[in-house]
C-alpha cells in the first residue's frame, strides 16, 4: 500500500526529496506540495496523504496546528534548523530531523516513520503516581468549575490559592474565557492577559518554567498571580495544545495551580468539528482534562442546588475531568432564608439524595465579610480572617491538599485562632 506524503520544503533540496520518495519500491508517493502552512491543513483535512514533511522555518507552524494535524491522523517530520531543533520537539512533531541532514536523510526518516504503526489516538500523559519515600514530587493542579448561574466561582479559587500558599508555592491562573474577573476581585490593576502570553510562548515551543515565572505576579502575602483574558471575545488566543503546556510548566514552578475556569463543558465530542475547528470551550476542558483535583461550586437555594445536581450528572457522564481527578463539592451562599431551617442539614440531604455527594463544604453566607474583602481588593484571610466563610474555606484547602498539612501550619491557626478571640474579647470590653 502507498503512502501519501505531503511536502511543505523550501530550497532546492524539496525537488530531490520529490525524486526520492516517488522512486520504484519505495511505497511513497507526493500527494500534494503545498506552499504554506495553511495549505499543509487543508491537504491533511481533506484526507490527502497520512505523513507530512514540514519546513519549521514556515510562518505559522505552532503546536496547535501539529495537533489539528495529529488530530486527521496526520503525522508530522519537521525540518528544523540545528538549534531549533529543541523547540520544535516541544511543538509535538512526530518526528524532527535537522534540515543540513539532506534528502536522502530526510527520506530514511519518512520510511521509517511510515513503516511503524501509528497511534490511533494519543494517549494522555497523567501525573505520575509519588512513591513513599520518594522525592518532592510535582505540583498538582486545583480547578475550580460549577455550572452556570453558580455564585463564587471565582472567589471560591482566590481564597482556596491563598489557603493553599500556607502549605506552598501556589500559582493562581485566571483561564475563564466566559467572565474573567480575578483581577478585579483582587483589585489587581493588570491590562495584559498574562495567559495568553503563556499560550503564545507554548504554542511556539518556547514556554519553559522562567518563562511563565517573568509571566506571573507576585500577590502581597500570597500566590503567584496568572491574569486571566481582558475580553471574553479573545478565547481563541487559549487553544487546547498550547495550554496543556502551560499547565505542565505550572506543575514545574508551583507546588499548587489554582485554575479558574468558565462554566462550558459541552461542546460537541466528535463530529465534523473534533479536533479541526477551536472549541469554545477548550480552555475549561483542557483545565479539567489536567487536573488532580476538581472543586465543583454550586449555590446553596433551590435553583443553585438543581444546577448543581445537573452539573455534577453532566461531569460524570463526561469525559472532560481525567478519570484519576478527585472531585469535591463546595455550596456556596448557604442561608436559612433560602432553604428554610436548617440550611446546611437541606443541603447535605439533598446532595446525599440526588447526587450521591457525602461531606460537600458548606460556605455560609457571609456577606458581610465577602463584601469587605471585594471591597479592599483582598481574600477572606487578609480581612476577616475569623468570618465563617474562612473557616469554611479553610476547610476545603484542608481536603485538597489532604494530609500534607504540616504541624506549621495547624500551629499558625492555632496563633490566628487566638488572636481573634483576644480581639473579640477586647472589643466587648
Amino acid at each position: 500500500m502507498t503512502t501519501g506524503v505531503l511536502l511543505a520544503l523550501t530550497g532546492p533540496e524539496e525537488a530531490e526529496l520529490v525524486s526520492l520518495l516517488d522512486a520504484p519500491g519505495t511505497g511513497l508517493q507526493v500527494v500534494r506540495r503545498c506552499a504554506d502552512v495553511p495549505e499543509v491543513v487543508a491537504a491533511g483535512l481533506a484526507g490527502l496523504g497520512s505523513l507530512a514533511v514540514v519546513s519549521a522555518a514556515l510562518p505559522g507552524l505552532d503546536r496547535p496546528v501539529l495537533r489539528q494535524l495529529a488530530g486527521t491522523g496526520v503525522r508530522t517530520v519537521l525540518v528544523a534548523a540545528e538549534e531549533d531543533a529543541e523547540r520544535c520537539r516541544a511543538l509535538g512533531a512526530t518526528e524532527v530531523t535537522w534540515e543540513g541532514a539532506g534528502a536522502a536523510e530526510w527520506l530514511r526518516v519518512v520510511a521509517e516513520l511510515a513503516g511503524s504503526e501509528p497511534a490511533e489516538v494519543p494517549a494522555p500523559v497523567l501525573p505520575a503516581p509519588v512513591e513513599e519515600g520518594a522525592g518532592e514530587p510535582a505540583g498538582r493542579l486545583a480547578v475550580v468549575w460549577g455550572p452556570r448561574g453558580s455564585p463564587g466561582r471565582t472567589t471560591v479559587a482566590v481564597n482556596l490559592a491563598q489557603e493553599l500558599s500556607e502549605r506552598a508555592e501556589v500559582l493562581l491562573v485566571d483561564a475563564d474565557t466566559e467572565a474573567p474577573s480575578v483581577t478585579q476581585v483582587l483589585g489587581v490593576l493588570d491590562e495584559t492577559a498574562g495567559i495568553a502570553a503563556a499560550a503564545r510562548l507554548a504554542g511556539d515551543g518556547r514556554l519553559d518554567g522562567a518563562a511563565l515565572r517573568s509571566l506571573t505576579r507576585r500577590l502581597d502575602r500570597g500566590p503567584r498571580l496568572l491574569t486571566g483574558l481582558t475580553r471574553a471575545d479573545r478565547w481563541r488566543e487559549l487553544p487546547a495544545a498550547s495550554l496543556d503546556v502551560v499547565w505542565e510548566r505550572a506543575r514545574e514552578l508551583a507546588g499548587w495551580t489554582v485554575v479558574d475556569v468558565g462554566a462550558g463543558i459541552d461542546d460537541p465530542v466528535g463530529g465534523l468539528s473534533a479536533g479541526i475547528a477551536p472549541r469554545r470551550h477548550q480552555a475549561t476542558l483542557s483545565a479539567l482534562g489536567a487536573a488532580d483535583v476538581v472543586v465543583v461550586v454550586g449555590a446553596g437555594e433551590p435553583v443553585g442546588m438543581h444546577r448543581l445536581v445537573m452539573a455534577l450528572q453532566e461531569l460524570a457522564e463526561s469525559s472532560a475531568a481525567a478519570l484519576h481527578a478527585q472531585r469535591l463539592v463546595v455550596v456556596n451562599r448557604v442561608r436559612g432564608s433560602a432553604t428554610g431551617a436548617s440550611p446546611e442539614q437541606a443541603v447535605v440531604e439533598s446532595l446525599a439524595r440526588f447526587a450521591g455527594v457525602s461531606a460537600p463544604v458548606l460556605v455560609p453566607d457571609d456577606r458581610p465579610a465577602l463584601d469587605r474583602a471585594v471591597l479592599r481588593g483582598a481574600t477572606l484571610a487578609e480581612v476577616a480572617p475569623g468570618s465563617r466563610a474562612r473557616t469554611s474555606l479553610r476547610e476545603l484547602a484542608d481536603r485538597v491538599a489532604g494530609p500534607a498539612a504540616d504541624s506549621r501550619t495547624r500551629r499558625r491557626r492555632r496563633r490566628e485562632t487566638g488572636r481573634v478571640l483576644r480581639a473579640g474579647r477586647t472589643g466587648a470590653g
